[in-house]
């Protein structure tokens, strides 16, 4: 009886123990009895899901085909396709490329998106990671900079001012302040009129040398590769490479600049050095290729900006990249690692005369050829196409995003609660 008791009491004490600690918050049992959070986007592997704006066509397409209304949306069914033959213009076109992949989501079956792509575009915008501007900056200058009127100098300005009215009337836009939204400028003078009022968002740029800090950085913008001029050499299968590509350094182009006019004298003499002025036509670029095919190395010096289109032709035509710049930033090197196949100098280094050619002459056949299979091997990584492959470019540019969407996410929670934004 007495022992029937106690363990009564020691039931009813325990209860009240418990019952205590619930008041006062001592115990929370939400982690035994509440679901798991949902996997981040950053640890999973779902495709990054993109919302694309319905930007009306001027702001893109519209520039390839001026004959098309406007207000007609666009899809992959009515998408001009690429021009082949756009020469320089080609190398800054990836806001196609993007807009494309998205559009493909569009005519895919669920199955083949998530078999080929890194991103799939969504039609919901409560159910994106991410928001795509569809705007063709790069295109918009490379059209309207050179204009002979006034007012159609003028037009790239007007689309800046008309693209950042419609974005102010985006809930979505409004709500982050446009850091969770993607804009493509590869071209160094793309946006330039308005850059600093969209120096929030993810900007998809080539190189950071024509920006401030404040308007873009490596900590929240993604590094794009050019778009390559040359061919892609795709038979290259011979015995002896090494042994085949006669010529040890190439460069054909621009030879204006402070780094690429020092080289003139510097490279000048080598039988087996080509460092020739050129400007692009259809017959220099065949010719470019060519001589790239040819050469165990090809230079890839800073221009007007610190990256160029030629490292990029280099690794499509697996002719080790010598680079020669001292702020260059490279796309997807979270992933890849370019010292495998690539060459970099200082400017000090390489305008020391007779240094370079040393350089490259004391490679060795076995690590030339290690560094020519590597290239082979991530060549598939800087290749823009329609319809997108499983890790080309677009796909490694979707998954750097992806990337940055942690940061993305601590800014946009940060400036939702701050009263005095940036204060520190």
């Amino acid at each position: 009886m007495y022992r029937q008791l106690a363990i009564l009491s020691f039931t009813f004490v325990l209860i009240l123990l418990i019952s205590y600690s619930f008041f006062i918050g001592t115990i929370d049992l939400r982690p035994y009895f509440s679901p798991p959070p949902g996997e981040h986007i950053c640890t999973s592997d779902r495709p990054l899901r993109v919302f694309m704006y319905n930007l009306p066509r001027r702001f893109n397409v519209g520039m390839m085909d001026r004959e098309s209304p406007d207000d007609l949306a666009v899809t992959s069914q009515n998408l001009p396709p690429w021009p082949k033959k756009s020469g320089l213009r080609n190398q800054h076109s990836v806001e196609y490329w993007l807009m494309a992949s998205l559009l493909y989501n569009d005519n895919a079956t669920a199955g083949a998106v998530e078999k080929e792509m890194d991103v799939v575009r969504v039609m919901e915008p409560d159910s994106a990671d991410i928001f795509f501007v569809p705007f063709f900056s790069s295109m918009s200058f490379n059209m309207h900079a050179h204009a002979t009127t006034d007012s159609e100098k003028e037009a790239d300005h007007q689309l800046q001012v008309d693209l950042l009215e419609f974005l102010r009337q985006s809930k979505y836009w409004l709500k982050s302040g446009g850091r969770d939204h993607v804009i493509p400028m590869t071209h160094p003078n793309a946006f330039k009129y308005l850059r600093d009022q969209v120096n929030a968002s993810m900007l998809v740029v080539v190189d950071f040398g024509r920006y401030p800090k404040t308007t873009a950085n490596l900590r929240k913008d993604v590094v794009s590769p050019y778009v390559h001029v040359v061919d892609s050499f795709m038979d290259d299968n011979g015995p002896d490479p090494f042994e085949s590509r006669h010529t040890l350094l190439f460069f054909r182009g621009n030879t204006g600049g402070k780094i690429r006019a020092k080289l003139v004298p510097i490279l000048e003499g080598y039988k087996d050095v080509i460092y020739e002025k050129s400007s692009a036509t259809t017959e220099t670029i065949k010719a470019s290729t060519e001589g790239m095919r040819a050469s165990k190395f090809c230079l890839n010096p800073a221009g007007d900006t610190p990256s160029s289109c030629r490292l990029f032709d280099a690794i499509v035509s697996h002719c080790v990249p010598v680079t020669v710049s001292d702020k260059i930033e490279l796309p997807f090197e979270d992933e890849v690692d370019y010292t495998q196949f690539s060459l970099f100098f200082s400017t000090e280094e390489a305008l020391q005369p007779g240094y370079l050619v040393e350089q490259l002459r004391n490679i060795s056949k076995d690590k030339w050829t290690e560094m020519w299979k590597r290239l082979k091997e991530v060549d598939h990584h800087y290749e823009f196409q329609y319809p997108p492959k499983k890790h080309d470019a677009v796909n490694m540019i979707w998954r750097d995003v992806k990337h940055k969407l942690p940061e993305v996410e601590l800014e946009v929670h940060r400036n939702q609660r701050l009263k005095i934004p940036d204060w520190w």
